[in-house]
């Protein structure tokens, strides 16, 4: 059985006149239609929709993205799709899972997503290994630099100016100074009180 799955977003006024004549057409038997975002993964329709998938059904879509925004989660439904023994099919794209071809681009856009992640993977390793050698060990840029740091503890410890007086002239936040006083405080013990035998 060929079913259709025609979406439009929410957040645009659209209707899916023209995706249900495109599905109709191709020889839709049965056709599922969603208001929602395409990159949301609980959509009712669509969860129906795989929910009643049997062997030899062919999903089809007027477009890749009325499916999915995401190039991950479309992979991901069409390994569901294909785990059900179902067939895919865009009518835009020319993606047909039920052909050699088509089965062979699929692929393709597994290969093609899979870069995509290893380039993101490399990229964030790359900018933490930046990061370090910058000195920013992660969370946020820190308000002063190590010079001003250095600067700051020195005039406090040395009574030159007061914490508050700081935090003016390096225009950050009173706690910000705090914080960086209690970090590079002498770690002093207390004199005891008589002497220890």
């Amino acid at each position: 059985m060929v079913i259709g799955y025609a979406r439009v977003s929410r957040q645009h006024d659209q209707d899916t006149t023209a995706q249900l004549r495109a599905l109709q057409d191709a020889g839709a038997e049965r056709i599922f239609t969603e208001h929602a975002s395409g990159g949301r993964w609980d959509r009712p329709e669509l969860q129906r929709m795989m929910d009643q998938l049997r062997p030899g059904d062919v999903v089809t879509v007027w477009k890749l993205d009325r499916l999915s925004r995401s190039l991950k989660d479309l992979l991901q439904i069409l390994d569901h799709i294909e785990a059900q023994g179902a067939g895919f099919k865009s009518l835009t794209e020319h993606v047909d899972t039920t052909t050699p071809a088509g089965r062979m681009l699929a692929q393709m856009l597994g290969a093609f997503a899979e870069f995509e992640r290893a380039m993101i993977r490399e990229r964030t390793r790359a900018g933490l290994e930046q990061a370090r050698a910058e000195g920013r060990i992660g969370g946020r840029r820190r308000k002063l630099t190590q010079a001003q740091e250095r600067e700051v503890v020195e005039m406090v410890q040395s009574g030159r100016r007061t914490a508050a007086q700081c935090a003016r002239l390096f225009e950050v936040h009173p706690s910000t100074v705090t914080r960086l006083l209690q970090r590079h405080a002498p770690s002093t013990l207390p004199a005891p009180d008589h002497p220890v035998p």
